[in-house]
């Protein structure tokens, strides 16, 4: 449940290029800190001319909006005096002895803990099985996110602004500086709202709908956001400095579909490329949304008009080979990518792909998940039967009924793909091979990952090459950086592959599903389901990661912050009555004048056969509660003062059993993540009348579980009740409150939705550890049933009356069966000081109203309150290692309430918890970077590129031959990552000058550009080639409402466009860069420098000289050609 639970219980040496394959039900808050992160991206440049100065992007030109005013360094005088504050607390806990009035009650502990299902949860201040991480966001309460729940995230760079991390929000977009002032030491102002530890952010204006997808322009400096509602819309990349912290507004936005915009992307052209339900496809041609980002604010709405009208529609213009491919559009296009090596667009639904050319916009394969390509021959055949049969028919009547037999043969094939996918669904309805995600390397192949956990590589054109399968579990997400493909899982876990598939490492990066992953900043970040983002050094697993931990793990005093409270915990079986008012305040209303948390558990609110067949079969169809539960509710949040002094968190009802929680007010923003459970023990596993409710939440970031339970009568059925809470304890499964339902669910993967259902049938996907294993705390209690054996009724009268219970506690079967490690093995209760709390007569005070009928059943301490916190000795102090300490103060039974048989026991609790103050730890998570020396060197070592050098830094295009850019790797050990983009376009004047080179969107080519490949490897001294190619581009059209309504020739004008080779290493953010100057001539002539103009003239640099191509033998002779050449 909480990420603030790691699970550390694997103690073998790690090796840091192999992390734990266990991928526990664990808490995030182990703080584990990224390592070697890269501030602004340095980045060296080789220019064609250094004079070249860029035009300003579309924002930069049109858009003047951000302030003047300069925020500020940021004080943190504040977080310095937290950290004195915490050595304190430190050094308080090493040398301070306890005064007696503090001691605690004595404790009976019971054998069997700390083995098997029992073992404790280890915590450390750094999970030693994974590696460390920036807490950019820590895992938010559930409660606080409802209608903001985070949905994705992606990273860009801004050239002026550097690294930002945009989420995607149910309300807008959330935007994260990742620079170092505000990674390692960022925090809000005063009088500014912020999430508790999370990372300065700035946050946009509500908008109607949440956001599905999203992509970065960098061209553009914006990005787009697709909407539920369908819409899709444009925001300008942050200017921190003079942007408003909240409430910033989109630049752009249109209707773009009639259903939710499901997957966005800009291809290599520049072209937004969007999808949506059915099948839907629309691309918004770059001249037009260029068009629209040039106008005023003021002129907003016409934008919005001019965009939302000029798109193309796919479904009128995809033909392929003289077939329609109708039937491709009847599914929802779940994911899109660009893939810019082969300038190529991919979309996919669950069960099928289809490869478009980016330029032409043609549908190029149509092929399932097994790469098997769509058969055609149907349509074929249909149309030349049409043509056969209807000769004289009128084209008109031949066109509608060839549209009656088209949708026919759609409805065939549809039902045909329907009993298809019947047949290989998986386990709870769901097909486990359908595609849940995509992403292009950096050697042109794609990988797909599916709901199976098989991953899948297919080369650019569409062929399927080979699977892998590291994990069982579906995956959510990837992203690549350099040669490493990193994989986000439903587990919770997360991989790391090279490019062949081989495993480099794993470990559980959160403690619910994670749904998405980004790149920036020497980060690679992961968003999980619960909202928490956390930053890993993209170098892990690596030899960082260790020098981080040890480094973190020895200043843990520096950032642990602890917290007190006490909880009371009441029991009570009402014997199906109602208590009285003055009944409730003796036992939960005085004792809860000095509490944090009161937890009650009733037994027997409610029998008889008639009841609990109905309430099972209310369970049946997931309903619960009762009128007289509901009763008792409204009654005891009347004694607590329920609404001014206490919140109610949950509660829970099975028949007879009800457990339900209220917090005090004052602590209520620091509890959340509630959820809820039920265990039947009754006949067959499945009435109510014996078992148990559970409730779990977060206290602190750390995880409490409290148990009310019932288990089987009578003084003979000792194992039964061992048995009913070995059941409870394997069994207990807890899922959110039906009315608390995550609002962000309708929207996440289908393979998250079947894990819910695996949970709610009882099948816990960690290994088959218990939930209740993994908690911090857990409290049992209630009617256990647990009688003294081996006394006489009038032995055990006696005894109480004397009040010798300690000669009663040994023949108390539960202290045997916990001597014995037979049931609540570790668990620890305090000590009995308080007359059995069974079996009374009613309405009869004091110890004669024990039952004097004809049964006369012996006295006992049925009623019972049980805990076990982190401790795995007495000894243990309350520390990131232990985060959890309890001591009983109180455990006593009322025993002036004679309301039921069973008197009312309450026990109240001390409890010391151990947290993480995450903007303490990100800033001595920085310093460590800006001191440790070992650190630096090898960032040093990391940020170093591969020297590469380019045949040319000038290129004239004059015909349909291609030009061969050769770009060498001079390194003799690294290999060298390259990819090219276009910077900037101009038109050629006629006095042979070029000037405002504007880039398109995404830094896309022109559409008369084809470069080939776009991105790749070059292995060490090596050469890689690219072709470099006019294509035949002559008309332009313009689309109104999806058709093509005007066409004009292309603009004649010579041009002139500024490539950038972008190089960097196999495992680094950092980069080399080489302009290259490329002129296109139309006319067959370039026109140079006018003879007359001065030399000093300012566009001195842009006049071009064509360059000397030699035709050179061999790659050799390539080589030593090349390494004599000057690279600009």
């Amino acid at each position: 449940m909480d990420d603030q639970k790691d699970d550390l219980s694997n103690n073998k040496t790690t090796n840091f290029h192999f992390y734990s394959d266990k991928f526990p039900f664990c808490s995030d808050s182990d703080e584990d800190s990224a390592n070697g992160v890269h501030f602004r991206t340095n980045l060296s440049f080789n220019d064609a001319s250094s004079n070249y100065q860029k035009t300003p992007r579309i924002f930069d030109r049109f858009d003047n909006s951000s302030s003047s005013e300069d925020e500020g360094d940021i004080s943190s005088s504040s977080s310095y005096q937290r950290r004195l504050d915490y050595m304190l607390q430190f050094l308080d806990r090493k040398l301070s002895i306890s005064s007696p009035s503090d001691q605690p009650l004595p404790e009976f502990v019971a054998a069997g803990g700390g083995t098997g299902i029992f073992k404790l949860p280890a915590r450390a201040p750094v999970h030693p099985n994974r590696p460390p991480s920036l807490e950019v966001r820590p895992h938010p309460l559930r409660e606080t996110q409802v209608g903001r729940f985070l949905r994705n995230i992606l990273c860009v760079n801004d050239d002026d602004n550097g690294p930002q991390l945009w989420a995607g929000t149910e309300c807008g977009v959330r935007v994260w500086d990742l620079n170092i002032d505000d990674m390692y030491g960022g925090q809000a102002e005063d009088g500014e709202l912020e999430e508790e530890g999370t990372v300065r952010y700035w946050e946009s204006a509500q908008v109607e709908s949440a956001t599905i997808c999203i992509v970065g322009d960098g061209g553009s400096r914006a990005l787009w956001t697709g909407h539920k509602d369908g819409r899709i819309r444009c925001w300008k990349m942050m200017d921190f400095f003079g942007s408003f912290r909240n409430g910033f507004q989109e630049v752009l936005a249109w209707q773009a579909h009639h259903g939710p915009v499901l997957s966005i992307v800009v291809s290599s052209y520049g072209d937004i490329w969007s999808g949506s339900e059915g099948g839907a496809i629309k691309i918004w041609p770059w001249e037009a949304v260029e068009k629209s980002l040039s106008l005023t604010t003021g002129e907003r709405n016409m934008a919005a008009l001019l965009i939302e009208g000029s798109y193309i529609d796919l479904r009128s213009q995809v033909t392929l080979n003289g077939a329609a491919y109708s039937n491709i559009f009847t599914s929802d296009v779940k994911y899109m990518l660009s893939d810019k090596s082969g300038a190529k667009v991919w979309s996919a639904g669950f069960q099928s792909f289809a490869l478009w050319d980016a330029c032409t916009r043609e549908l190029l394969k149509v092929f399932n998940i097994d790469g098997q390509i769509e058969n055609t021959s149907l349509d074929a055949f249909m149309e030349d039967e049409m043509r056969t049969k209807s000769p004289s028919v009128s084209k008109e009547k031949a066109h509608n009924s060839f549209n009656f037999f088209q949708r026919s043969r759609n409805a065939i094939l549809g039902a045909a793909d329907a009993v298809r996918r019947a047949a290989v669904k998986g386990s709870f309805g769901e097909d486990n091979r359908r595609t849940e995600a995509l992403v292009s390397t950096v050697d042109g192949m794609i990988w797909t990952g599916c709901a199976n956990g098989l991953l899948v590589q297919w080369d650019g054109n569409g062929n399927r090459l080979r699977d892998f399968q590291h994990h069982s579990f579906a995956v959510q997400c990837f992203c690549t950086i350099g040669e490493r493909i990193w994989v986000g899982y439903i587990s919770g876990a997360v991989q790391v592959l090279d490019l062949n598939g081989n495993l480099l490492g794993e470990w559980a990066a959160h403690s619910s599903p994670v749904i998405d992953l980004a790149i920036g900043g020497g980060y690679v970040f992961t968003l999980a389901n619960h909202g928490g983002i956390r930053g890993w050094n993209i170098t892990s697993p690596g030899p960082l990661d260790n020098i981080f931990r040890t480094e973190l793990a020895g200043k843990e005093f520096l950032y642990t912050k602890l917290e007190n409270l006490k909880i009371l915990a009441g029991t009570w079986n009402v014997a199906q009555g109602r208590a009285t008012s003055d009944s409730l305040i003796s036992w939960l209303g005085s004792a809860a004048t000095d509490v944090d948390i009161v937890v009650v558990g009733l037994q027997e609110v409610e029998m008889g056969a008639g009841f609990l067949a109905m309430s099972a079969a209310k369970e049946t169809m997931g309903f619960e509660g009762s009128s007289v539960g509901q009763w008792w509710l409204d009654m005891i949040g009347k004694t607590l003062d329920e609404g001014f002094t206490f919140s109610r968190v949950g509660s829970r009802q099975l028949a007879g059993l009800l457990i339900s929680v209220w917090v005090r007010n004052n602590i209520r923003g620091h509890v959340g993540d509630v959820d809820v459970a039920a265990v039947p023990c009754g006949l067959g596993r499945a009435i109510g009348n014996k078992g148990a409710v559970g409730l779990r939440m977060r206290v602190y970031g750390r995880v409490m579980c409290f148990v009310n339970c019932h288990f089987a009568a009578h003084l003979e059925a000792v194992n039964r009740r061992n048995a009913d809470f070995d059941h409870v304890y394997r069994t207990m499964v807890f899922s959110r409150p039906s009315n608390l339902l995550n609002a962000a669910s309708a929207g996440v993967s289908s393979a998250i939705q079947m894990l819910r259902v695996t949970n709610a049938m009882g099948i816990n996907p960690v290994e088959g550890m218990p939930e209740l294993s993994e908690a911090d705390m857990v409290v049992f209690l209630g009617d256990f049933n647990y009688r003294l054996g081996g006394i006489s009724y009038d032995e055990a009268r006696d005894f109480v009356s004397q009040r010798c219970f300690d000669w009663l506690k040994e023949k108390d079967q539960l202290r045997v069966e916990m001597e014995a490690g037979n049931a609540f093995q570790g668990m620890r209760e305090g000590y009995i000081g308080f007359p059995p709390s069974y079996k009374f007569e009613k309405h009869q005070p004091g110890l004669a109203g024990y039952d004097s009928g004809e049964k006369k059943r012996i006295p006992a301490w049925c009623d019972r309150i049980l805990y076990r916190d982190n401790r795995s000795a007495l000894a243990s102090t309350c520390s990131l290692d232990c985060p959890v300490v309890s001591s009983i103060v109180q455990y006593e039974a009322c025993m002036d309430v004679t309301d039921s048989d069973h008197k009312p026991v309450r026990c109240i609790l001390s409890v010391e918890i151990a947290r993480v103050d995450e903007l303490v730890r990100r800033q001595v998570f920085g310093e460590i970077i800006r001191s440790n020396e070992k650190i630096k060197l090898f960032r040093e070592e990391l940020s170093k590129v591969p020297e590469t050098i380019v045949s040319t830094n000038n290129i004239i295009l004059q015909n349909q031959d291609p030009s061969i850019l050769r770009i060498t790797n001079k390194s003799k050990i690294n290999r060298a990552l390259f990819e090219m983009c276009c910077e900037g376009l101009a038109t050629i004047k006629e006095d042979g000058q070029a000037s405002n080179h504007c880039p398109r969107g995404g830094f896309g080519f022109p559409q008369w550009l084809q470069v080939n490949p776009a991105a790749g490897i070059i292995e060490p001294d090596h050469i890689a080639e690219i072709s470099i190619r006019r294509e035949e581009y002559h008309t332009l059209e313009e689309f109104v409402d999806g058709v093509s309504r005007n066409c004009w020739c292309e603009d004649a004008r010579d041009k002139e466009v500024i490539l950038l080779v972008k190089v960097r290493g196999s495992c680094t953010t950092e980069t080399k860069r080489h302009r290259i100057r490329l002129r296109y001539s139309i006319t067959g002539e370039i026109t140079h420098k006018n003879p007359n103009s001065d030399n000093s003239s300012p566009f001195q640099s842009n006049l071009l000289h064509r360059s000397d191509f030699q035709k050179l033998s061999g790659s050799c002779d390539v080589a030593d050609h090349l390494r004599n050449l000057h690279s600009p």
